[in-house]
């Protein structure tokens, strides 16, 4: 092994511990992925993990104010961007990644848009509909279309199953997305200052309002889950398992009354997870299930 191939391994194990460090349930499901993929995919969640720190906390618990962030992350922008370009760089995350971004074929088209989000986070803490669908696009969106650079690399599709694949990613990363900022919507508003969903008061969120918002996220798993059966074998069950875990966190949310929901964060227990893990192997595709508008009873509520 020469030097650059050891240096190429360094960076491919260091960003996959970043994704089992911070995410269980992408953690979980990226272990279904075949090795090759399932390297390409952590080494895009490492890249996007950093970034998120930048703007959400980790500058400022450093004693750093948003200047400084917003400088880190132009810093570490650029520094993607030359990674892309040269196929190194001496931050290992950012050489992870880049080296995933040659071989699968993408490049700024999307990392642009994402640091954009990313920027938007340090000046932005409301959103209407145009500003929040451009930041969901940027922050989400094309980290599905990455990972499905990664699924379909060498794979000969048509122009029209290439649409409903890009559809598809891209409504599975919005899904992810909408359902975060509402499990977090009281600690984003508190702890960030931000208030993502348009025309949402956290102090006044009724009943009306988290449904509305649970049924545009359901619709989006909807499109997402359509396309699952189509995926290389390879990362289907992974992307099932995802899937899965979202429509069940869904299906949480709706369970847990809107007085509840801004005080506490919805969780998926761990033998929930296994179960939907097990389903994922056995080639199910979990579906939204149908909404439930009244008679909301708590769901399991944890950190």
């Amino acid at each position: 092994m020469n030097r650059l191939s050891l240096y190429d391994r360094v960076a491919d194990e260091t960003a996959a511990v970043v994704i089992r460090r911070y995410s269980t349930s992408f953690g979980l499901a990226s272990r279904l992925l075949e090795p090759a993929v399932r390297q390409h995919v952590e080494n895009i969640y490492a890249l996007v993990r950093v970034a998120d720190e930048i703007v959400d906390g980790g500058v400022a618990e450093a004693g750093l104010d948003a200047v400084h962030a917003a400088r880190y992350l132009n810093e570490f922008e650029a520094e993607t961007n030359a990674a892309m370009q040269s196929g190194y760089s001496t931050n290992l995350v950012v050489h992870a990644f880049a080296r995933t971004a040659r071989e699968v074929g993408f490049g700024e088209e999307l990392t642009e848009p994402f640091f954009h989000s990313m920027r938007m986070d340090l000046t932005d803490t409301e959103h209407d509909q145009q500003s929040f669908d451009r930041y969901v696009y940027g922050s989400a969106e094309v980290v599905g279309l990455m990972c499905l650079r990664a699924f379909v690399q060498g794979v000969d599709m048509s122009a029209e199953q290439n649409e409903r694949m890009v559809a598809g990613a891209r409504a599975l990363g919005a899904a992810f997305q909408k359902v975060n900022f509402l499990r977090d919507l009281s600690a984003d508003f508190e702890t960030l200052g931000r208030s993502y969903f348009p025309g949402v008061n956290v102090d006044s969120f009724t009943e009306e309002d988290k449904v509305r918002l649970l049924d545009d996220i359901d619709a989006d798993l909807r499109t997402s889950a359509a396309v699952i059966p189509d995926l290389p074998k390879g990362s289907r069950r992974a992307v099932a398992l995802a899937q899965g875990l979202f429509a069940e966190l869904s299906v949480r949310l709706r369970r847990t009354p809107a007085t509840e929901l801004i005080r506490a964060r919805v969780r998926v227990p761990d033998p929930v997870k296994a179960r939907i893990a097990l389903g994922a192997l056995a080639g199910r595709t979990p579906r939204p299930r149908a909404a439930r508008t009244s008679a909301a009873r708590p769901a399991s509520i944890g950190a």
